[in-house]
């Protein structure tokens, strides 16, 4: 098998793949990939480096100097590119576990407050800079959250009509529920059934909200029209999605530019934000044949 088949191999479906991911980060990453697949190193390794690295930028981000700015948004993209690794070395080796891919998620949150913590420690350090600058790097972080929450909504919805699954959530549960139990049965291992229990509380919650609500939407559509329809405003969606983000933020970071990247998240990518919820609310309401 050729290097260009396993990288295939080593992604998701590819209409949901950031194209930041597809044509940069996941090729380096997927050389990571290769360097380690024949040794002891395990996509949990990878989550871990992932995770030592983000903290090394965010630490950098802290000291304030243009120097550790610059070093510390490389440090950032390193955590990118290994936070890709973990999962093709998983999918291609198939070694990935449940526990792994919850440790994966909490990573991604754990670096992305440091980092932006590091921000604000690194602007009290220094002399002259307008207070408003704090007040814009916490309205940014808020508009990243809801951003990623669109992104990831849309996507899941996209992934579970085209792939004609019936509840992504519900299946994660089940999942999940099925680890937690076949872990209370070993002695041991009581950190991994505390982080699952969490996870599956968070999950239930996660349910529970969206069990409230009162409409179901039907699509007078097949999966694969629902698929021509929606492929190019998914990928849309994408534009918006953690790897643009985190890039911008990495690029205004080698020019000093916070105040650039604020303003790019806060004005360009809420407009982009705006603009996609009415196309896609358009198309949805034009697919529903009835509301129950």
């Amino acid at each position: 098998m050729g290097w260009l088949e396993e990288y295939k191999k080593s992604l998701k479906m590819t209409e949901v793949e950031e194209y930041l991911d597809l044509f940069f980060y996941r090729p380096l990453a997927f050389l990571v990939v290769k360097l380690v697949y024949n040794t002891r190193i395990t996509p949990d390794n990878l989550t871990l480096f992932a995770i030592m690295s983000g903290l090394t930028g965010a630490t950098l981000y802290a000291f304030g100097t243009q120097t550790t700015t610059i070093l510390g948004a490389l440090f950032f993209a390193l955590f990118i590119i290994f936070d890709c690794s973990d999962g093709q070395l998983a999918r291609l080796k198939k070694n990935g576990t449940p526990i792994g891919r919850i440790i994966d998620g909490i990573a991604d949150y754990i670096v992305v407050i440091s980092i932006y913590a590091g921000i604000a420690i690194g602007y009290t350090w220094q002399e002259g800079q307008p207070s408003y600058m704090l007040a814009l790097l916490g309205l940014s972080g808020a508009c990243v959250i809801i951003h990623h929450m669109l992104v990831d909504f849309f996507r899941t919805r996209f992934l579970t009509i085209v792939g004609k699954r019936k509840n992504i959530l519900e299946e994660d549960l089940n999942e999940y529920r099925n680890e937690y139990n076949k872990l209370k049965g070993s002695n041991g291992k009581w950190i991994e059934r505390k982080i699952i229990l969490i996870y599956l509380t968070y999950l239930t919650i996660q349910e529970k909200i969206t069990a409230r609500r009162k409409k179901l939407e039907i699509y007078d559509s097949s999966p694969e029209e629902y698929y021509k329809k929606n492929r190019v405003l998914i990928g849309l969606w994408l534009t918006i999605g953690p790897s643009a983000m985190r890039t911008t933020l990495i690029i205004c970071s080698l020019f000093g530019r916070f105040d650039i990247y604020f303003w790019i998240i806060i004005g360009g990518f809420n407009i982009l934000a705006a603009t996609l919820w009415i196309i896609q609310r358009q198309l949805d309401k034009n697919a529903l044949i009835r509301l129950k």
